[in-house]
């Protein structure tokens, strides 16, 4: 693709794939584990300046900027009020997360939840971003009138402090799905011209639209791609890349000055039945997924302009990492008691290291713990179902240790135990689960540096229903 030159609000740089204008100055509060280059500070991922203070603007690394969304929900706000997005935002904010993309449905209460969540990011120092991802499977897309929706969104915040625009001022909106939508003008180009396009504010439209990124070429509406999917192994395999370099080949195919947005998400698990939304399968998110697949965004960041993680807060799927909050979509039997802040320690380490190219260097000893609360194989009494794919995944508990220094880990799950040397850094590491309880201890030089022993799990062999989520907890 060809170099494009744009302008920011920090620095100007060149490089291959562009990215979006933020300001981000005054990032500050963070969680507390890492700080970067040596620097040894409160916040454990945040840089600081030689005063100690926070500098809050992205490091320049590798040529470009780059930015990290999570999606919400907002579907699932129904209780909300603004204090409640300025805790979500403040807490995403300390995990290196600069702003969400707003899944936005039919209902029409949640209107007034966007307004809450544009006035809640005023709020946050420095702002924080927002922009719009059109779920295209609950807003209708077929007659020229179904526009109207999206029309009144992008007219009602174009101009908003919060909203997200690439540094020629276009708006950036996104979706899920929509590729299948006409709006009434004959074709899926000329449908999504006339929603977001014609007559209104300029656009930056980057979809998520699902199928082959080769007929891309024929999208020109396009200014880039959201691949969905990307974020899990949709077979029996691990995490990659090929399938997001089939999409940016697909994006490259739309000209220059396109970009590409990749996905990461630490799970996937929904157990509906017929009488609900009739989803009950997971997709493989063992092997450590949320590190594994973060390592490899880090390694290909050229290529990506922005992050999106999948998800804050889409609980009946089983992938958010913020807070359990809000109006659950029927989910509480897999997801009450199934805390995920935990894995927020890991997105604040690998955001960084996604922004600025350099992982940080450990301050703190942590570990991040996760596992499914039964058996794979187990036969449950659950007029549900065994979900489909559950042979994709093990019995293992999985163990996401940051050290300091080297040292060894000793894991344990019921009565399974095994201790392992880790060198200073992150490791990956799992051990076959027993029926019980689980913990962490770590040892260094012959003393004892932390015992880790979260309350509320313990792995089953006799479900009585069946629940492939995760527990995860951070600690000690």
């Amino acid at each position: 693709m060809k170099s494009i030159t744009w302008k920011s609000s920090l620095v100007a740089t060149c490089f291959i794939f562009p990215t979006f204008s933020l300001s981000l100055h005054g990032r500050a509060d963070p969680l507390g584990l890492i700080s970067e280059r040596g620097v040894t500070v409160n916040d454990p991922l945040v840089r600081s300046n030689s005063d100690g203070s926070d500098s809050g603007a992205p490091t320049e690394a590798g040529g470009s900027s780059k930015y990290v969304f999570a999606h919400f929900i907002v579907g699932n706000t129904y209780p909300y009020g603004v204090g409640d997005w300025i805790m979500d935002m403040q807490l995403a904010r300390k995990a290196g997360i600069d702003g969400f993309a707003l899944n936005v449905g039919a209902d029409y209460w949640q209107a007034s939840k966007i307004a809450d969540a544009f006035n809640a990011s005023l709020s946050i120092a420095p702002i924080f971003k927002l922009f719009f991802s059109f779920d295209m499977t609950s807003l209708p897309c077929s007659g020229s009138g179904d526009a109207d929706a999206l029309h009144s969104y992008i007219s009602e915040y174009h101009n908003h402090p919060a909203q997200l625009v690439d540094d020629s001022n276009r708006m950036v909106i996104s979706t899920f799905g929509g590729e299948y939508c006409t709006f009434g003008q004959g074709s899926l180009n000329a449908g999504w011209e006339y929603a977001v396009k014609q007559g209104m504010p300029s656009t930056a439209f980057i979809p998520a639209f699902f199928g082959s990124p080769d007929n891309f070429q024929n999208y020109p509406v396009m200014d880039g791609d959201f691949y969905w999917d990307g974020g899990w192994p949709l077979d029996d395999s691990s995490i990659s890349f090929n399938r997001d370099q089939a999409q940016i080949n697909g994006v490259g195919k739309l000209g220059p000055g396109k970009v590409y947005m990749a996905p990461v998400s630490p799970w996937f698990f929904t157990h509906y039945g017929p009488d609900s939304y009739n989803k009950n399968f997971i997709y493989k998110s063992d092997n450590h997924l949320y590190a594994s697949r973060w390592e490899i965004l880090v390694q290909q960041r050229d290529k990506i302009a922005i992050a999106q993680i999948i998800t804050w807060n889409d609980y009946g799927e089983s992938h958010y990492i913020g807070r359990i909050a809000g109006a659950q979509p029927d989910s509480q039997a897999w997801t009450d008691g199934f805390d995920h802040t935990g894995w927020l320690e890991a997105t604040r380490y690998y955001t960084e290291a996604f922004k600025t190219g350099v992982y940080p260097v450990i301050r703190e000893d942590r570990v991040i713990l996760s596992a499914r609360p039964h058996a794979r194989d187990a036969d449950a009494n659950d007029p549900v179902g065994r979900p489909t794919n559950w042979q994709w995944t093990d019995d293992y508990l999985w163990a996401l240790v940051f050290a300091t220094a080297p040292g060894v880990i000793t894991l344990s799950s019921g009565s399974n135990s095994q201790s392992y040397n880790v060198v200073g850094g992150v490791s990956k590491l799992q051990l076959a689960q027993g029926e019980g309880g689980v913990g962490a201890a770590m040892s260094r030089n012959g003393e004892n540096v932390y015992s880790f022993s979260p309350t509320g799990f313990s792995f089953t062999l006799h479900p009585s229903s069946y629940n492939l989520n995760a527990y995860v907890a951070a600690g000690p």
